[in-house]
């Protein structure tokens, strides 16, 4: 929900594979837009900070706004931490409205992860998992600086996200296929799915996955279906997911002197009834010091939240 101000105000959740971003004024969403993924690591600064420009054109587009008329713009980016790498973005995007006859004025860029956190707690403490592409936890201790575990993404870590998954899925067809591992019928359900995969020719996954004909994420979901089938290999697939995730928690679980920790889920892996998040649930449940709640909010509620409190410290 937007907040209850005077204010003109676009919130942008940039994730690693689809970016949504609303328009608020006066307390009401009146504008919805969504592009591909703008993680930098994912597509570049470049080719990001022009996807998100987009967005923002087309929301105020919709509204029938000029882009000066905006209070503050606040962007969640997947993958983005450092200081540095925030005001590059900000930068940019500055520079490529100009180029555009845009104006761009009180504009600031974070961590997705960071307005995720914001909308699920309304600024309050607590942890939040997400699991979606990748995999983070972030946490807010009463007293004290944000705190995080993960999010390193797929090619150093993220276990137990959805690009893990799909690449513990897509491992385990290849063993079954060499005689390493047991048969999965995983391996049918990949050829349904990409008909140009010849399993009597399997160099054609490398192929595949080389050309970029499908990423580890597309086949989280069917991994997911194949385990709930009982498929023995995905079920251990979905099972390690959930310990890793776990760990995500026990790792932020000493920055708290509660005797409670409010966890909420986010992400697309772990939302709409999935196994994954039955069977996180349930570990969760195992250890008392854990309390999950549900979401006060989603990301784009944390990024209109925190606009306006960035217009409010400028007043």
């Amino acid at each position: 929900m937007a907040a209850n101000n005077n204010y003109t105000m676009i919130g942008i959740d940039g994730g690693g594979t689809r970016t949504r971003g609303i328009l608020a004024r006066k307390g009401e969403i009146i504008a919805h837009s969504g592009a591909g993924t703008t993680r930098v690591g994912a597509v570049g600064v470049g080719e990001s900070c022009e996807r998100l420009l987009n967005v923002i054109a087309d929301l105020c587009d919709q509204a029938k706004i000029d882009t000066m008329e905006l209070d503050a713009i606040v962007i969640g980016l997947a993958g983005v931490w450092l200081e540095e790498e925030k005001m590059r973005s900000a930068q940019l995007l500055k520079t490529l409205a100009r180029g555009q006859k845009m104006t761009i004025n009180d504009l600031t860029v974070t961590s997705d992860a960071e307005i995720a956190l914001e909308g699920a707690f309304a600024g309050g403490p607590g942890i939040i998992k997400i699991v979606g592409t990748g995999s983070i936890s972030l946490g807010k201790p009463a007293k004290g600086k944000l705190v995080r575990c993960g999010g390193w993404g797929i090619e150093l870590d993220d276990e137990g996200s959805g690009a893990w998954i799909g690449r513990e899925g897509l491992t385990a067809v290849v063993r079954a296929i060499d005689g390493r591992g047991k048969p999965t019928i995983l391996t049918d359900r990949l050829t349904e799915l990409f008909p140009f995969i010849d399993i009597e020719n399997p160099r054609t996954i490398v192929k595949a996955y080389s050309e970029r004909a499908f990423e580890y994420q597309m086949l989280t979901p069917v991994v997911m279906q194949c385990a709930e089938a009982g498929d023995e290999m995905c079920l251990d697939i979905i099972n390690r997911s959930a310990d890793h995730l776990m760990e995500l928690l026990f790792a932020l679980q000493p920055h708290y002197k509660t005797k409670k920790i409010n966890v909420a889920l986010m992400g697309g892996v772990v939302e709409n009834d999935t196994l994954l998040e039955k069977m996180l649930n349930e570990k969760i449940k195992a250890h008392p010091v854990f309390n999950r709640v549900k979401p006060k909010g989603n990301a784009l509620d944390g990024a209109i939240a925190m606009a306006e409190r960035l217009t409010e410290e400028m007043m």
